[in-house]
């Protein structure tokens, strides 16, 4: 039995049930060599040699979450589709652009009007990139009746998200809140990811194991998933967030917009398999 698949079958088969709610997109990564310049405007040529396809955003969270062997129901933006499209060198991973299609959800998600009960779920994660899918109303509606709400949002917080288990925002996000929000009133449930410093709650940084950064795309939506998970099974927001920081720092090693335990080779899996272990 190969070591992903001893991996799968021992270590992730978590008996929980997660309800995702978030904003949709497809995350579209264009790659080519790019060896020249145009010669008559200042930007590079890229000849394209592959093109990558996946769920991108809160379909990055649930994604995540499938790579962990937990069982997932996803309510996600249906009525207009978003594209990130990605344009990268192959060899640097250096992004030359990126196109925004469609970027705005043409309806907000209505509770009751497609989706269980959220005491049906072990636990419900709001992945809100503020496209207009998320309202404050849904988020308010799954507070009040689900214990285990975990939300990264870029709206600026509120009574509305008040109950929540845990709000996971960066370092940017956080900033834009100086003089919005009264910081000791959201110092118990507020996460603020630093980059590869790791992050910080409750006043203390947790830091990140050190590793060489390749590409960061994604690397929010596994740490939230990663933290969910960790969470439900032990039900300590510590242990969860040092969990999180490893599955965080395991995924900027790689290119592209990855899952927690998708295209390692082989030593990286093992590596993987002794950590959960541990």
């Amino acid at each position: 039995m190969s070591i992903q698949n001893k991996f799968n079958n021992e270590l992730l088969n978590m008996n929980k049930k997660i309800l995702v709610i978030g904003d949709l997109c497809t995350d579209t990564f264009i790659y080519g060599k790019a060896t020249r310049l145009c010669p008559d405007v200042p930007a590079p040529i890229l000849i394209p040699s592959k093109t990558v396809v996946d769920m991108g955003m809160a379909g990055n969270v649930v994604k995540n979450f499938r790579s962990l062997g937990v069982d997932v129901d996803f309510i996600h933006n249906t009525e207009k589709e978003m594209n990130k499209i990605r344009y990268v060198d192959e060899q640097t991973n250096h992004t030359f652009l990126r196109v925004d299609e469609g970027d705005e959800s043409e309806k907000g998600c209505v509770a009751g009007s497609c989706w269980h009960d959220p005491k049906d779920y072990d636990a419900i994660v709001i992945s809100d990139y503020c496209k207009g899918f998320v309202t404050e109303s849904i988020i308010r509606h799954c507070c009040e009746k689900n214990p285990n709400v975990f939300i990264d949002t870029k709206k600026v917080l509120g009574d509305f998200c008040k109950k929540a288990k845990a709000i996971k925002i960066n370092e940017p996000e956080y900033k834009a809140l100086e003089g919005k929000i009264n910081e000791e009133e959201w110092e118990e449930n507020l996460i603020v990811t630093l980059g590869k410093q790791g992050c910080r709650w409750k006043g203390c940084v947790y830091a990140a194991f050190e590793v060489e950064v390749f590409d960061l795309c994604g690397a929010g939506d596994s740490f939230l998933a990663a933290l969910v998970y960790k969470y439900l099974e032990t039900d300590c927001m510590m242990e969860s967030i040092i969990f999180a920081n490893d599955m965080a720092s395991q995924v900027v090693q790689k290119r592209g917009v990855v899952a927690c335990f998708s295209r390692t080779n082989d030593v990286g899996e093992e590596e993987l398999v002794k950590k959960i272990n541990a």
